[in-house]
């Protein structure tokens, strides 16, 4: 007879439950003991723990803990208990660590400070520096992270390996960047990476606002999809290619990618509909069926340079180096200005060919459309030593054939060849990064050959003067926005003081002037201008005293790359004026004339019949002065930190004149041997477009 099985012992769901918890509560003791043994060897500058444990201990601690927690399975899966699933994301979860790190270091500010005591004003700048240092490098990193797993770069380059394709160069600039933990450099690589993933040719057409940059676009590839006018987009650049039908997609840092109708494009690409970009795109990208899109030829329309997006104008400065050519629209109604000149240096400093249109031609005559190229050539010739030609075009029907002819003969014939252009780009940005990279090695070998005592010093005083000069953007910002604040109460005040002009123009002339509005026009001008001066002298400075210590830490670094001064100072333009429309208005001296209270009575008069008119205006101005002058502060700010960013990064791999160990220094050698070359013919790197 067969004997009965024993029923299964099993614990009841109340147990299960504690069973489980008191499981996830030793694993999360387990994970304590982890932490430690990663800070315990860490080069953290807040250390928690003593380094007393040696790596062979390290390795012991961690196989038990592998055993602890494989028998703690096998523990609960003999009772039938499944272990849940994780409830978070690593990125999400480190993203979210980032942001309550930027609120740590916000409460650094001084302002935030004062609880504990007066900061000394010597030390706000080096504070607010500090913050805004921090601030970037994390914005950096999230930024990074936002992007998702496809940027594991060396994963990619394996790919494109087993592909076929020769990467051995790049394989090496990321093993060196990764090694040496040049973060800096790593979004020039990506874009490398991008681009030997693709068999596009990116033509790129920058501007300022209303240039024409759309339009151009639109003539271009037969179809009426960008959005034209003068509202500057946001800070994102739309790529035009080619698809067989219309579309447009676009992707956001916040949620997945959104396909819409071509007409919607304005919706996610303008300042009008999206307000500083509060949609938080980060690609736009427009399909259409055109032939001159044929063949991986890619179009791409950046935002106008000089706008009020002031973070589409940093997009576009950003963006710069990445096209394989660029086409600079420079308005026929106006002249060759610095943001014009920055654009082309920038470009040809990334090893990018350019050409020169000028825009709008169609307002020109002909002898002025001639003048008007000469004067842009030699202008370019004396800047920027460049020999480039420039070529009138006009979208206007009748004038038309000017585009069209420029289009015909020098962009067509690049189309049969972009798979070689592509190449030789590529190789050009290779080269570029390269070179940053051999010159970062080789400025950290030779101050690792010297001496604390003889680096440390001076390079912390180097650290200390970008820091401060970073913080003094902050007190600049906050000064000149208090007075662009309080324009609107200076109304009343110029009034009074245009009411005393024309007293004293009576007195002079014996008689009323026939023409009151016009020095009422000027005294409120003048009134406005000395109100503001002080911003534009602050910018001045500012800007000056970045070059300055841009200039002097890249010397000290022996760096070859500083930024010449008027990149810097030619981001402060006239600011804008008192504009108060056209005045109409009739003041008389009154029964008494020019005695017992003329000024006053002609004040009323003012006032009843322009009074409101004057306040408008100054209102207006105070919001057109404030949105200038935070586009001049991001554009400026953005400039400096292209540079200082990098030599922040360099100061700190130079670990404050600490020497290196004799490994650290052959390892650095070697680096260089690998990736060492002959600099390029400069035929090449000044060639108008690629041979």
């Amino acid at each position: 007879m067969e004997q009965n099985q024993e029923p299964a012992i099993s614990l009841n769901s109340s147990q299960k439950l504690h069973l489980l918890k008191r499981c996830e509560y030793a694993d999360k003791l387990l994970g304590d003991i982890e932490s430690i043994l990663v800070a315990a060897a860490s080069k953290s500058p807040f250390p928690k723990y003593k380094p007393d444990i040696s790596p062979a201990q390290a390795k012991v601690v961690r196989d038990y803990i592998a055993r602890i927690r494989a028998q703690m399975v096998r523990v609960l899966e003999s009772q039938g208990i499944q272990p849940g699933a994780p409830q978070f994301g690593s990125v999400h979860s480190i993203r979210v660590a980032l942001g309550f790190s930027e609120i740590s270091f916000d409460e650094c500010r001084p302002q935030n400070m004062r609880g504990y005591g007066e900061v000394p004003e010597s030390i706000v700048p080096e504070l607010n520096g500090l913050v805004d240092e921090m601030k970037g490098l994390l914005a950096r990193l999230d930024g990074y992270l936002a992007q998702g797993a496809g940027q594991d770069l060396q994963l990619r380059l394996d790919n494109l390996q087993r592909a076929g394709s020769d990467v051995s160069l790049v394989t090496t600039l990321e093993r060196i960047i990764n090694s040496h933990g040049l973060v800096e450099y790593r979004p020039a690589l990506a874009h490398i990476v991008s681009r030997l993933e693709s068999t596009s040719f990116e033509i790129a057409v920058f501007g300022r606002v209303s240039s024409g940059k759309s339009s151009l676009l639109n003539h271009i590839v037969q179809a009426d999809v960008l959005p034209v006018g003068v509202t500057p987009v946001t800070a994102v650049p739309t790529r035009v290619v080619y698809g067989p039908a219309a579309r447009a997609i676009a992707w956001f840092a916040d949620r997945g990618p959104e396909q819409f109708e071509i007409g919607r494009l304005r919706e996610f690409a303008t300042e009008q509909c999206n307000p500083a970009n509060w949609k938080h795109v980060t690609r736009i990208v427009v399909e259409l069926p055109s032939s001159r899109l044929r063949d991986g030829i890619v179009y791409v329309d950046t935002p106008g340079l000089g706008s009020l997006a002031s973070a589409g104008a940093a997009e576009t400065m950003a963006y710069l180096p990445r096209c394989d050519l660029g086409v600079v629209l420079i308005d026929a109604g106006s002249t060759l200005t610095e943001d014009d000149l920055s654009t082309i240096r920038t470009l040809y400093e990334a090893g990018v060919p350019a050409f020169l249109l000028l825009s709008k031609a169609d307002l020109l005559a002909a002898d002025d459309q001639e003048r008007v190229r000469q004067y842009v050539g030699s202008h370019l010739r004396s800047e920027l030593g460049l020999d480039l030609p420039v070529h009138p075009v006009s979208v206007k029907p009748e004038r038309a054939e000017l585009l069209e002819r420029w289009f015909e003969g020098e962009i067509l014939p690049l189309y049969d060849r972009h798979m070689e252009l592509s190449r030789q780009s590529l190789n050009r940005k290779t080269g570029a990064l390269r070179a940053e990279v051999e010159l970062a090695l080789r400025s950290r070998l030779k101050h690792s050959e010297r001496t604390a005592e003889a680096d440390g010093p001076r390079l912390r005083t180097l650290e200390t003067d970008l820091r401060r000069t970073a913080g003094r953007f902050a007190d600049v910002r906050v000064e000149s926005l208090r007075i662009t604040d309080e324009i609107w109460q200076w109304s009343d005040a110029a009034i009074e003081r245009a009411a005393a002009a024309i007293i004293e123009a009576w007195q002079q002339n014996g008689a009323p002037c026939s023409k009151p509005e016009t020095i009422i026009a000027a005294v409120l001008e003048q009134t406005a201008a000395q109100q503001t001066s002080p911003i534009a002298f602050m910018l001045k400075d500012l800007a000056l005293d970045s070059a300055r210590v841009l200039a002097g830490t890249a010397a000290e670094l022996g760096l070859q790359n500083p930024p010449p001064e008027n990149e810097l100072t030619g981001v402060v333009k006239e600011m804008p004026r008192l504009d108060t429309g056209r005045l109409e208005i009739s003041v008389r001296p009154g029964l008494f004339g020019l005695r017992m209270g003329a000024t006053q009575r002609v004040q009323k008069q003012i006032k009843a019949q322009v009074g409101r008119q004057v306040a408008a205006a100054f209102a207006g101005y105070e919001k057109m002065l404030g949105a200038w002058v935070r586009r001049t502060f991001a554009e400026l700010q953005a400039r400096f930190d292209v540079y200082a960013d990098a030599y922040r990064a360099q100061l700190g791999r130079l670990n404050h004149g600490k020497p290196g160990t004799a490994e650290e220094e052959e390892t650095i050698r070697r680096d260089l041997a690998a990736i060492c070359a002959p600099e390029p013919e400069a035929a090449e790197k000044n060639a108008r477009v690629p041979v």
